[in-house]
């Protein structure tokens, strides 16, 4: 079976939302090869609508920068939660409806190929928890502290809690710690 491997960039304070402006200066040779194993490893992309919509406008201009790892971001398959998506021209993507989800991704779980890959922590992962079909959660615990953030923009949220158990941790000279979780027996 499949895992779900969820990979998030945090804050100190919890914010998760707008990585691209405190990320990079803690991005460095450690952090990309841990991403390109992560990558490689996995055989297919989960994704949000928001996530879709950066990544299907960013990374189709972005092989020559990134090599290999912009190859594979744009040529694996892609999975998208979304009730308004009709026609999308990202790569080979595949649209999964809202109220379907929990059982098309139970679905993909089952099917051959490697683990999926889920980059961000929003509405799709909350699902995936509440389902029980996330395997690991990889937060990127970066040292900086963001200031306040908007609600869905933060790990956290008002309407949803779960317990994890800590699987594994690493840690990049840039401070930069990876905490794989997994979810904790009921």
């Amino acid at each position: 079976m499949r895992k779900i491997i969820n990979s998030t960039y945090v804050s100190l304070d919890g914010v998760i939302e707008n990585p691209q402006n405190w990320t990079s200066a803690y991005f460095q040779e450690e952090a990309a090869a841990y991403a390109q194993d992560l990558l490689f490893s996995c055989g297919a992309l989960l994704m949000g609508r928001r996530t879709y919509d950066g990544f299907a406008e960013a990374w189709p201009a972005m092989e020559e920068s990134t090599g290999e790892f912009g190859v594979r971001m744009n040529t694996y398959p892609h999975y998208v939660v979304s009730d308004s998506l009709e026609n999308p021209g990202w790569g080979d993507t595949t649209v999964i409806r809202r109220a379907d989800a929990a059982a098309r991704i139970a679905e993909l779980k089952e099917q051959d190929g490697g683990d999926i890959l889920q980059y961000g922590f929003g509405p799709v992962s909350r699902t995936l928890v509440e389902h029980g079909l996330l395997d690991e959660l990889r937060l990127w615990i970066h040292p900086v502290l963001v200031g306040p953030g908007e609600p869905e923009g933060m790990l956290g949220a008002a309407d949803f809690s779960a317990s994890f158990e800590l699987a594994d941790t690493t840690t990049f000279e840039t401070g930069v710690i990876v905490a794989t979780y997994r979810r904790a027996a009921e």
